[in-house]
C-alpha cells in the first residue's frame, strides 16, 4: 500500500444464511479521496461498512488502515478509523461534553489531551454552544453532529460515513454536507447513501454497489455537463468527440448518445449535425447521466427505458 493509500478492502464477503449481502467487494480510497457509495436500500452498503470498521467479520477477504491488516492488528487499525453508522451511537442521558470526553477516553486519548481533544471536536463540528446540553434535547440536526463529532475526535485517518444525512432537513442537510467537506482533505472518506444529490456534492469518486456487489467505480464527472442526443442517422464516437467541447461520447441500447462536455458546447453539436446530415430527433441539456447510470445498473435497462 503507497503511502497515500488509507484504506485497501479486498473480496470482502459476508453472507447472512443463504443470503449473501457483500460479494466480492474491493474498495481503495486514498488520502484527501471523498468515495460516494451509492445503492438501493439492501445493497450491502451498511454491512460493507461495518466490515471496514472492524464492527463486522467478513466471511472472507482482508481491509488494511494505512498498512495495518484490520483482522492481524485490529487494535492499531482501529485507531485510525472514524465511524458513524447509520443510527448515531449516541447515550441521550449524556451532555454533549460528557458524552465526547466519554469517547475520547476509549479511544485512548491522553488525559492531558482530553479538553482540548473536545474543544476541536466541538468548535470543528458547531456544537460549542450546546456542549452542557443533554443530548436528548437536541434536534436530529446536533444529535448528527455529536454522531460525527465521536467520529472524528481522535483525528482519525479514514472516516466512515452512513447515510449521514438520513432524516435532516434541507438546512440541516447543507450543514452537514459543510461539515464532511471540511473535515475530507487530510483523510480517506467514504460516505454511504442512497441519496444522488448527496454523492454529485461530495464525491470525488463514485462506487454504486448492487446485491452485494460493486457494479460501478469511476471518478466523479459532476463538473462536466451531459448532453442526451438522438440522431436519425447515427455518427461515429471519433466524430462526436472530435467536437470542441465534448469529453467523452457514450452509445445506449435506447437510441441516443450520452456527451459529456466541459461546457455549453450544444451549439456546436447542432451544427455538426446539420454539416453531417446526422439529423437531430431529440437534445437534453443537463441530463443527469448519474441517474441514468443509477437506474440502469440497479434497476435495468427496461426501467431506464420507461423513465
Amino acid at each position: 500500500m503507497t503511502e497515500d493509500m488509507l484504506l485497501a478492502a479486498t473480496d470482502l464477503t459476508r453472507s447472512y444464511g443463504r443470503i449473501r449481502a457483500v460479494d466480492g467487494v474491493q474498495l481503495q480510497v486514498g488520502r484527501g479521496e471523498t468515495l460516494g457509495l451509492l445503492g438501493l436500500n439492501g445493497a450491502g452498503k451498511s454491512t460493507t461498512l461495518q466490515i471496514l470498521a472492524g464492527a463486522l467479520n467478513a466471511d472472507r477477504g482482508k481491509v488494511s488502515i494505512c498498512g495495518h491488516d484490520l483482522a492481524g492488528d485490529g487494535r492499531a487499525a482501529r485507531r485510525l478509523i472514524g465511524y458513524l453508522p447509520q443510527t448515531p451511537p449516541l447515550y441521550d442521558d449524556m451532555k454533549v461534553a460528557e458524552y465526547l470526553n466519554f469517547i475520547a477516553r476509549i479511544q485512548g486519548v491522553p488525559r492531558s489531551g482530553l479538553s482540548d481533544t473536545v474543544q476541536r471536536a466541538t468548535a470543528r463540528c458547531g456544537l460549542s454552544d450546546v456542549v452542557g446540553r443533554l443530548i436528548r434535547h437536541l434536534s436530529q440536526g446536533y444529535q448528527q453532529r455529536v454522531g460525527i463529532a465521536q467520529a472524528v475526535l481522535h483525528e482519525p485517518a479514514v472516516l466512515l460515513l452512513d447515510e449521514p444525512t438520513n432524516g435532516l432537513d434541507p438546512a440541516q442537510i447543507r450543514d452537514v454536507r459543510e461539515l464532511i467537506t471540511s473535515l475530507a482533505p487530510q483523510r480517506a472518506t467514504i460516505v454511504s447513501t442512497h441519496i444522488l444529490s448527496e454523492v454529485r456534492m461530495l464525491a470525488t469518486r463514485i462506487v454504486i454497489m448492487h446485491e452485494g456487489r460493486v457494479v460501478h467505480d469511476a471518478p466523479n464527472g459532476s463538473a462536466l455537463d451531459t448532453l442526451r442526443v438522438s440522431f436519425a442517422h447515427q455518427p461515429q464516437v471519433e466524430a462526436l468527440t472530435a467536437i470542441d467541447g465534448v469529453v467523452a461520447a457514450e452509445w445506449h441500447e435506447q437510441g441516443y448518445w450520452l456527451l459529456r462536455c466541459d461546457e455549453d458546447c450544444s451549439p456546436r453539436v447542432a451544427e455538426c449535425a446539420v454539416r453531417a446530415g446526422w439529423g437531430i430527433a431529440e437534445m437534453i441539456k443537463n441530463y443527469d447521466a448519474l441517474e441514468h447510470l443509477f437506474l440502469r445498473l440497479t434497476a435495468g435497462d427496461s426501467v431506464v427505458a420507461a423513465a
